[in-house]
């Protein structure tokens, strides 16, 4: 061989990660008939500035982590219910696989708290459900640091309602790693209008004689964002983690939300539009997805990638 040959394994390798980065993983959760799963695409292309449209202010994230491709529906509410999960009603929607909605922040936040658990790992918010409503104290200790402090989130924590910039990142970042787009289909053109569907550049909102009275689900929501995320933009607004000033300093105040609904207009689809609404407010058009730390494989592929090229340094060195 000759010694500047890079040898095929490591390049297959090297393929496999750029791969495992690009494709969908699903996490299971619940037993038996409850089972269900989450999937999830991988979010890289680290400390990525923030996006000059949103004055600089959204959309950078220092550090890798997954995104859920689809809102999480009314029938992961129900097998988690019937697994455990107490306090959480969704039920606005009579197909199970519409996304939940009729769900107040707190209840997004106690359906990741049950992904935590029932996984056998730490639970992301100090949540605390009196029978009739909710309540959180916030982190001290052992709240979430990266990219600066987050009192909301334990820094322990596996799932999450992804933060504002996370949010942000997954659904208009392009994942090139060169700019961001204007609306949450790889694009910075509006997106057209339709009741369901997964067609490129396709969203579910009111526009061009298209007025849906209803989401669709989950899985026919839309054009996907350059990371693989589905209905970011229309079909439920989402929760996201954040406060609405971003500083996560008090429990009860209000929270920042993201991507319009199915009966709303384009305009609130696109990067530049941001809702906030009281943590305890349900609604009809209120629904969520969850986010997550990246998978260890992940490391053990980058660690084995880097490993192979040293000893292929160290062999080309040799000869």
């Amino acid at each position: 061989m000759n010694k500047y040959t890079f040898p095929s394994a490591i390049v297959l390798g090297a393929v496999s990660i750029l791969s495992f980065h690009s494709s969908a993983q699903a996490d299971t959760f619940g037993s038996g008939s409850n089972s269900f799963e989450i999937s999830f695409v991988q979010i890289s292309q680290t400390n990525n500035a923030t996006d000059p449209a949103s004055g600089n202010r959204y959309g950078a994230v220092p550090y890798e982590y997954r995104a859920g491709v689809n809102e999480i529906t009314e029938s992961m509410i129900t097998k988690a219910t019937a697994s455990g999960l107490v306090g959480v009603t969704a039920g606005a929607w009579t197909n199970q696989n519409q996304p939940a909605g009729l769900l107040n922040w707190f209840e997004a936040a106690a359906f990741v708290n049950f992904l935590n658990t029932n996984s056998g790992k730490t639970a992301a918010y100090n949540l605390s459900w009196s029978g009739t409503v909710w309540s959180m104290t916030l982190q001290s200790s052992n709240a979430w640091t990266l990219g600066g402090t987050n009192l909301y989130r334990n820094k322990d924590a596996y799932y999450f309602l992804p933060s504002e910039n996370e949010w942000y990142k997954a659904a208009y970042y392009n994942a090139a790693g060169t700019n961001y787009f204007s609306y949450p289909t790889g694009s910075s053109s509006v997106p057209t209008a339709v009741a369901s569907g997964t067609n490129t550049g396709t969203a579910v909102f009111a526009g061009n004689g298209v007025s849906p009275t209803q989401p669709a689900v989950v899985t026919t929501s839309g054009g996907l964002s350059t990371y693989g995320t589905m209905g970011q933009g229309g079909n439920l607004r989402e929760w996201t983690e954040s406060a609405f000033d971003n500083l996560n300093s008090t429990a009860n105040e209000p929270r920042a939300m993201r991507g319009g609904y199915y009966s709303a207009l384009a305009g609130t689809l696109a990067s530049t539009n941001r809702d906030t609404f009281d943590p305890f407010l349900p609604n009809v058009s209120f629904g969520f997805r969850v986010a997550s730390v990246p998978e260890p494989s992940t490391y053990a592929l980058l660690l084995l990638g880097a490993g192979a090229m040293y000893l292929w340094k160290r062999r080309r060195d040799s000869l």
